[in-house]
């Protein structure tokens, strides 16, 4: 037998037919937050959404939207204080709370490097300012040891005076001489040696130079005296007009002659050089003496003439 449907069955299942059926509606829960736990009764209440079905449950293992929302949302609830918490501070992942720390401009290590960097210039400074001024101390202290250099004699090796002609063709009288000038040299330092040399030593006629040497550089201890001899030489030098009084020679005169025979005056000028490094080279002192000798030569002796304090002067 056929069960026809009436038409008030088919008006009464209308409604409950799934494909036709509309979706129920949301509505929201309120739950406590995770601050609960601190012991405020006054937490603040969150929305929930009520889902339609067990898959869009929260105790569902989803990686979608909602579960996004509620991971933010129980993080916020975290890190916000609630409006009734005494103190308003922040509490960190696990309930305590947060402190505000001063953080001090700079660091220890860095002060202690600049303390140290003061110091060592300081030190530095220190020695540097000391060594000058004890290198000052021993500059004065030795500017007083002046090398004392004197003439003791001259001799005459060779002396000649004759007729002849210059570079250019003009005749005048020429002479050649060959002398020995023998010097002392005094060091008077009694903590540094000396380093003595001279310029070139001139003997003058009529100034005209016609004989000229120098001293070799040697060194000289301390506290010492040494003598030296330099070898004055003059090849044919022109006198022109100075020359007119000279009474010719044709060689150097014999030493039996005596000293009653012709003179010819000369004059000896020199300067001396000294140098001492007290403390190395940092600290030197130097010297100059200058000299001038007057005499006069016997062409017809080969005697040395010697000298006596008195007869150069020294400045």
């Amino acid at each position: 037998m056929i069960h026809t449907k009436s038409e008030s069955d088919v008006t009464s299942l209308a409604p409950s037919s799934p494909s036709r059926s509309p979706k129920r509606p949301i509505y929201y829960v309120q739950s406590p937050s995770r601050d609960s736990h601190d012991g405020d009764k006054s937490s603040s209440m969150q929305a929930t959404p009520m889902y339609n079905s067990p898959m869009e449950s929260p105790s569902h293992p989803s990686f979608g939207r909602h579960s996004r929302n509620s991971s933010a949302s129980r993080f916020s609830g975290i890190f916000h204080s609630s409006s009734g918490r005494k103190g308003g501070r922040k509490r960190n992942d696990k309930g305590w709370p947060e402190c505000n720390v001063i953080m001090e401009e700079g660091s220890y290590d860095e002060d202690m490097m600049f303390s140290r960097r003061v110091q060592a210039s300081i030190a530095l400074l220190s020695f540097v300012v000391l060594f000058t001024v004890f290198c000052l101390i021993i500059w004065g202290a030795s500017r007083p040891y002046k090398a004392q250099v004197s003439v003791k004699s001259l001799a005459v090796n060779d002396l000649i005076v004759q007729e002849g002609t210059d570079f250019s063709g003009v005749p005048t009288k020429m002479v050649t001489v060959n002398v020995s000038v023998r010097l002392s040299v005094f060091n008077p330092a009694t903590f540094f040696g000396i380093h003595v040399s001279s310029t070139p030593i001139n003997l003058l006629y009529s100034e005209i130079t016609v004989a000229t040497g120098q001293l070799k550089k040697y060194y000289q201890p301390r506290k010492s005296r040494r003598t030296e001899s330099v070898v004055l030489v003059g090849t044919k030098v022109p006198l022109y007009g100075a020359g007119s009084s000279l009474t010719l020679s044709s060689t150097s005169g014999d030493s039996s002659s005596g000293i009653n025979g012709h003179q010819i005056p000369f004059t000896l000028e020199f300067e001396i050089r000294s140098r001492g490094y007290v403390v190395g080279k940092l600290v030197s002192t130097k010297h100059r003496m200058r000299g001038s000798c007057f005499l006069a030569v016997d062409y017809t002796s080969t005697k040395p003439i010697k000298f006596s304090q008195d007869s150069c002067s020294y400045y």
